[in-house]
Formats: C-alpha cells, sequence, structure tokens
C-alpha cells in the first residue's frame, strides 16, 4: 500500500521561484515557533551516511548580532538588521562532508523560512577573512558565539520579516546553456 504524505506548500516549483534574499527586516521578531520550524528543516535534511553531524547556534541577542554583522569588511553589514541569526556548523575532523552537509541544511531552512513569509540571506563565512588583518572570520564569528575551536562555521543564515519585496525568479532568465546534456 502506497503512503501518501501530506504538503502545506503549493508546489515546490512556486516556492523555488519565491525565495529571495532578503538583505533588510522588519524588527519583528521571529516567533519561537517559526524559528522552530526552520530548524526542524535543517534537522531532517539529508546528510552524507544519514550521520547529522552539524551543528547551529542560534542568537537574537542584538549586541551579537551587531558583533557578527562587522566580521567581514564587505558582506556581513546586513546581518545587523536581522532579528535572528543562525550559524551553520560543522567539525572537518569529525567528517569531511560537513560542508556539503552543512549547506543542505542551511537551504532547506531558507526555502522553510520562504514557506512561512519570512526572509533569510546567506552570509559566508568559510574561507573568508574578517574585518581584522591576519584573522579568520570564522575565528571571529566564533568568539562571538562562544563556539569552540572544534567546530568550523560554515555561514550565517540572517532570518527575520522582509522589510522589502522581491519579484520571483524569471524563468525566461534561467541560463539553461549550463545544463550539459551528457546522453
Amino acid at each position: 500500500m502506497p503512503i501518501h504524505y501530506i504538503c502545506t506548500m503549493n508546489s515546490f516549483k512556486e516556492l523555488a521561484r519565491q525565495r529571495r534574499s532578503h538583505r533588510k527586516y522588519t524588527e519583528e521578531p521571529v516567533s519561537q515557533e517559526d524559528l522552530k520550524t526552520v530548524l526542524s528543516a535543517a534537522l531532517m535534511a539529508p546528510t552524507g551516511k544519514g550521520l547529522r553531524k552539524w551543528s547551529f547556534a542560534v542568537t537574537s541577542d542584538k549586541t551579537r548580532i551587531e558583533a557578527l554583522s562587522r566580521v567581514r569588511t564587505h558582506g556581513s553589514a546586513f546581518l545587523a538588521g536581522a532579528p535572528t541569526v543562525i550559524a551553520v556548523m560543522g567539525n572537518p575532523a569529525e567528517l569531511d562532508t560537513w560542508i556539503e552537509d552543512g549547506s543542505i541544511a542551511a537551504v532547506s531552512m531558507q526555502y522553510q523560512a520562504q514557506d512561512l513569509g519570512l526572509g533569510t540571506c546567506w552570509c559566508q563565512i568559510r574561507n573568508r577573512e574578517s574585518s581584522t588583518e591576519g584573522v579568520s572570520a570564522d575565528s571571529m564569528a566564533k568568539e562571538i558565539l562562544g563556539i569552540g575551536e572544534d567546530k568550523s562555521i560554515l555561514c550565517l543564515i540572517a532570518l527575520g520579516h522582509p522589510c522589502d519585496e522581491r519579484k520571483p525568479q524569471d524563468e525566461e532568465s534561467l541560463r539553461w546553456e549550463q545544463v550539459i546534456d551528457a546522453d
């Protein structure tokens, strides 16, 4: 007997069209229920060998978020306006697919947030320099969040109620030339 799953969204295709990065947010906090739903999507994300070795650090503390917004010279300032920031982490010594697994979890959170009417934006941390010369963005962000040296931060996901409207993805602009027919 087949199993039927019930899904609340109309279609994934429409969700994918609608999902856009938002770098500006209202001051309205993210509800605990919505935050739990977003984090649940990450915790259900597929991983290599089903090991689920990623971890997440969540902060809604304005002082920490403001400090995180200055972690990079360019590309992290938008974090200052987010009511919540989620660090996606892994332990490179423990699992060689921590980057891939973390990426899948981060994108799962972004699609779930979109489905809830929330906005997100990815801020790359891995392999980025911080605003302090000779210090990695990873080291600086871990210090701000109180994360141990055994973890590495892949990215920070800004999460909040968007205050801007973005047009859906334009299917006419898709780069089909980047798809290789291997048959």
